[in-house]
């Protein structure tokens, strides 16, 4: 198996590239691995977001501007979605990623500082579950080997 084949991450490198619209399964420790990159890429887009986001508030009635703003405001979550996809992560929503365990999804949300929820492949954020309790609940092989958080 390659490393950018993204089927299944186990053994691949950590920090292989995926094509856009692969999954990536992941276990623990490789999205342990994994997320100071994630968390990282996303708070620097955050931070690039912020003063367009500002400026659009500021130009509401202006729409030449606004409309730039907005073009600029796409760009950036558009670059940002990008490289999840490259990650092999999956976007379920601005600044809300999950990582694909193969029976369910590690979960995280920006500024959450740490990767510390999960919910099956059939539920969503509203269902999610703290990782702790799952693990010791489930005792999924996805997580053997990973150190608790």
């Amino acid at each position: 198996m390659s490393d950018t084949d993204g089927l299944h991450g186990h053994g691949d490198s950590v920090l292989a590239i995926q094509r856009p619209g692969q999954i990536r399964v992941f276990t623990l420790l490789e999205a342990q691995q994994i997320f100071p990159l994630v968390r990282n890429i996303t708070a620097l887009a955050v931070d690039e977001l912020a003063p367009i986001l500002d400026a659009m508030r500021a130009n509401m009635e202006n729409h030449p501007v606004l409309q730039h703003q907005e073009s600029l405001y796409e760009e950036i979550v558009q670059r940002w979605i990008n490289k999840m996809e490259r990650l092999g992560v999956v976007v379920s929503g601005l600044w809300l990623v999950d990582f694909d365990t193969g029976d369910g999804y590690l979960c995280w949300r920006h500024p959450e500082p740490a990767l510390a929820y999960y919910h099956g492949h059939t539920q969503g954020f509203g269902q999610r579950r703290p990782l702790l309790e799952v693990i010791h609940e489930m005792q999924p092989q996805w997580a053997d080997c990973a150190p608790m958080i």
